[in-house]
C-alpha cells in the first residue's frame, strides 16, 4: 500500500501537460505581468518555459509564487499514506497537498520539504501512528506546529529554526495521535531548497 501511495503522489508531477494546461498557465503569467508582479524579462522566460513544458510539475513551479497558484493546474487537496511495517518518503519535488492523512504502524514517514512545490500556505496533517517516527525535513519559511498532537509515550524533537523571524511560506499543522513514537523536525543536511522556476 505504501508503494502505491508514493507512486500516486509522484505521478501527479509526471503527468504530461495538455495544450489547455499550458494555456491556463500562460494566462496566469500574462495577468501577473499586467499587474506588475513580473518584469518583461521574467514574463518572457516563464512564457517560453510554459510553452515548452512537458509535465504538470514543470508548469506548477512557474506560477507557485503568484496569486493564482499552481494548485489550479496540479494541486491536490487531500493525499493519504497508509502503511504497516514499512517506510514511506515524500521528496524530490513532491506536490504538497492541502491535507495529508497518515495511518502508520511499525514504520517511518519522511516528508522532505527541501524541493517541495508549495501551492497552499497551510498543510494539515491528520496523524494516526503507532510505533514509528514522522520526520519533517524543513527549509527556511516552513513552520511546524504539533501542539494539537496527542502523544502516548512519545514526543517532538525540533532541531530546526526554519521560519522563525522570517516570512512563512508554509505552516504545517499536525493533529491526531501518536502511540510510542516521535516527531522529528530538522533541516535537510544537504544543499538548500529553491522555490520557483530556475533562472
Amino acid at each position: 500500500m505504501s508503494g502505491e501511495s508514493v507512486r500516486t503522489a509522484e505521478a501527479s508531477l509526471e503527468l504530461r501537460a495538455s495544450h489547455a494546461d499550458r494555456d491556463r498557465v500562460v494566462d496566469v503569467l500574462r495577468i501577473a505581468a499586467g499587474d506588475g508582479r513580473l518584469t518583461a524579462e521574467e514574463l518572457d522566460e516563464r512564457l517560453e518555459a510554459a510553452l515548452t513544458a512537458r509535465t504538470l510539475g514543470e508548469l506548477a513551479v512557474l506560477t507557485v509564487d503568484l496569486p493564482e497558484s499552481a494548485s489550479e493546474v496540479v494541486g491536490k487537496d487531500v493525499d493519504r499514506i497508509e502503511q504497516r511495517g514499512a517506510s514511506t518518503r515524500r521528496g524530490d519535488g513532491w506536490m504538497v497537498p492541502r491535507r495529508l492523512e497518515i495511518a502508520s504502524e511499525w514504520g517511518e514517514v519522511t516528508l522532505d520539504f527541501t524541493d517541495a512545490v508549495i501551492t497552499y500556505d497551510t498543510l494539515h496533517i491528520d496523524l494516526d501512528m503507532r510505533v514509528g517516527a514522522l520526520k519533517l525535513l524543513t527549509r527556511p519559511g516552513v513552520v511546524v506546529d504539533a501542539d494539537s498532537l496527542v502523544f502516548e509515550y512519545g514526543g517532538v524533537k525540533d532541531r530546526s529554526a526554519a521560519g522563525r523571524g522570517g516570512p512563512v511560506a508554509l505552516r504545517v499543522e499536525i493533529h491526531g495521535r501518536m502511540n510510542l513514537g516521535q516527531v522529528v523536525v530538522r533541516p535537510q543536511r544537504r544543499g538548500f531548497f529553491r522555490r520557483g522556476p530556475r533562472p
